[in-house]
């Protein structure tokens, strides 16, 4: 069938490397709102179970750092055993996960299936699978792919959030879980069908390519592929450049995944928001996210990556120190969601541009998944923090201004960066 599709849309000029990008887009786009599901879950829980903000907030800081050190590895096992696989074992893993997790009655349970089960299934696809799927089916347009389908990632965690908010309230949670785990098979569905793991393998070159690229030769035992991601790590860990990337890329996660994602409607819940129209104000975030980050994938080719992440995490800081100070009222709320949202997940192509300079293209998919671990650390350090505090001090406020002040650090450690210079090979 793919064969056929691929010759059909050859003849009307049409590359098959676009019906990947919308299989994957949909597959991450999916994943993304699983991930930001259990946000919306954190209130019926604590009603249903009796369990501390700051208990449930450690089952989601081990889901968001396991999502992140699974990167660098998941990298190696799409190279080994392909994309395709790859994803349809990651969604398995996910969809047992959540389906076991209709079942749970005490906080180990939580912990175990969405902070390790989750966690490892999302990490096995994480960020890398976009970056992984730009590198082998496109040559031109390769920063519009990695834009497109980083946005699919935020704006998949906000879209779905006023539905599954709206589910949650008229049926409960595990109705709302259910339909996730509906959407998840949709997902999988689609990568079985739609996805191939290079153009090689319908007889194509890459998208603005001239020849048909061959598979390289991959480490065939699997004690060399796992130490594959680990020996990139130890190399590049002598250069201060991956430090500088990944000290920001910790605090992007800090001031998104980990901390709005994850506490925002509980947040607005304080001020006396109902859990749907703040659902609805991050759906909003997840809109403006889609075209900042696509215009930013537009920015990196163009103008200085360093000046670019310096002005997103500026901005972004001044936005999270503005949230308090709306009073929680609708008009209020859009104005923050307008600027935060533009710059939710821009950071990705200039970063992603950043790895690639400094450290060449060979190494670029394992590198930025140690980046991308950063990010996820960050993620998970906040998720924990933001529920600690909210149980210690009845307020959230406190980590939203930390994560305020982390992100104009992380504006100024992006200057610190020397312009860089094509590494060889």
């Amino acid at each position: 069938m793919q064969t056929v599709l691929a010759a059909a849309l050859a003849r009307r000029g049409i590359h098959y490397g676009w019906v990947v990008v919308a299989a994957t887009f949909l597959t991450m786009l999916v994943t993304a709102g699983a991930v930001g599901a259990p946000g919306v879950f954190i209130v019926p829980l604590q009603q249903e179970f009796g369990w501390a903000t700051a208990d449930i907030s450690s089952a989601l800081a081990v889901r968001f750092a396991l999502f992140g050190l699974m990167g660098p590895f998941a990298a190696a096992f799409m190279n080994r055993f392909g994309v395709r696989r790859m994803v349809l074992i990651a969604l398995a893993i996910v969809v047992g996960g959540l389906v076991l997790s209709l079942g749970m009655t005490r906080i180990w349970q939580l912990v175990l299936l969405w902070g390790v089960v989750i966690g490892l299934g999302t990490g096995l696809m994480a960020m890398v699978l976009g970056a992984t799927v730009a590198a082998r089916w496109f040559d031109r347009r390769r920063g519009l792919v990695v834009a497109l389908l980083s946005a699919s990632t935020a704006t998949g965690q906000l879209l779905f959030l006023p539905m599954l908010a709206a589910v949650t309230d008229a049926v409960g949670w595990r109705t709302a879980l259910g339909l996730v785990c509906a959407m998840l098979a949709v997902a999988a569905v689609a990568a079985l069908a739609l996805l191939r793991d290079r153009p090689a393998d319908l007889g194509l070159p890459p998208y603005g390519g001239d020849r048909i690229e061959p598979a390289p030769a991959v480490p065939g035992g699997l004690g060399a592929l796992l130490l594959t991601p680990l020996v990139v790590l130890r190399e590049v860990s002598a250069s201060p450049v991956f430090w500088v990337l990944f000290a920001t890329f910790f605090i992007c996660g800090a001031s998104t995944n980990g901390l709005v994602q994850t506490h925002f409607i509980a947040l607005c819940g304080d001020f006396g928001m109902v859990p749907v129209a703040a659902a609805g104000v991050l759906a909003m975030m997840g809109i403006f996210d889609f075209f900042g980050t696509i215009g930013s994938g537009w920015l990196s080719d163009r103008y200085d990556n360093r000046w670019l992440l310096f002005w997103y995490y500026g901005l972004r800081g001044l936005s999270l120190a503005f949230l308090p100070f709306t009073d929680f009222t609708i008009y209020g709320l859009s104005l923050f969601a307008v600027f935060y949202g533009l710059d939710w997940i821009a950071t990705v192509p200039p970063t992603v541009r950043l790895v690639a300079q400094n450290f060449g293209r060979e190494r670029a998919n394992i590198v930025f998944g140690w980046v991308f671990a950063g990010h996820q650390l960050g993620a998970a350090s906040i998720a924990w923090g933001a529920g600690l505090t909210r149980t210690t001090f009845d307020t959230y406020l406190p980590a939203f201004f930390a994560a305020g002040i982390l992100c104009l650090l992380a504006a100024g450690l992006a200057l610190t960066l020397a312009r860089p210079r094509p590494a060889a090979g």
